[in-house]
């Protein structure tokens, strides 16, 4: 099982995935590859520079790749190989690509409203007034027509958004 999880910056993506991941040791993470330097913290991923990034995609080695927020992510191939199931935080624009790249790709939508969001991006220190009110004009985003997915509302303390998480990840929850 491969599992997208998308939704806007600041829903906590990332914090739910590790979460999940400390829970269930079975979840693997796909590392995303940046071309965003390392320091820039966050997300636990390989930054590398355009050139690298160009390079790592001409070799193939992306099993889906995309461009969003004036930077480059790909998900590498080779960490989708291997037993037990594995998670990728991506983007709602990407899907209609992964849905095609990823056969029996799952997908779970992570929101928050927009006042938390907001907060959240603000303490994270990585964008200035300006690109936080551009990622949050991108937050009512819909998601593509035709993809399947599951919604996790991220509006309370981090152990219920990892339990909803959690939840959504079970086999006999079906995607609308």
């Amino acid at each position: 099982m491969i599992v997208a999880v998308v939704g806007p910056s600041g829903a906590g993506k990332d914090r739910l995935i590790q979460g999940a991941r400390a829970l269930r040791p079975d979840l693997r993470l796909a590392r995303r590859v940046i071309t965003r330097p390392t320091e820039a913290g966050g997300e636990d991923f390989e930054g590398v520079t355009p050139e690298a990034f160009a390079a790592m995609r001409r070799a193939g080695r992306f099993a889906l790749d995309w461009q969003a927020h004036g930077l480059s992510y790909g998900i590498p191939r080779d960490q989708l190989d291997g037993p037990g199931p594995v998670i990728f935080n991506g983007s709602r624009a990407a899907l209609p690509q992964a849905m095609a790249c990823l056969p029996g790709l799952r997908v779970v939508l992570i929101t928050a409203p927009e006042g938390l969001l907001a907060q959240r991006l603000a303490l994270r220190g990585r964008e200035d007034a300006a690109d936080i009110a551009g990622r949050l004009a991108r937050a009512g985003f819909a998601m593509p027509p035709g993809v399947p997915h599951l919604t996790v509302m991220n509006d309370a303390d981090p152990e219920t958004g990892v339990a909803r998480l959690l939840d959504a990840l079970q086999p006999d929850r079906a995607a609308r």
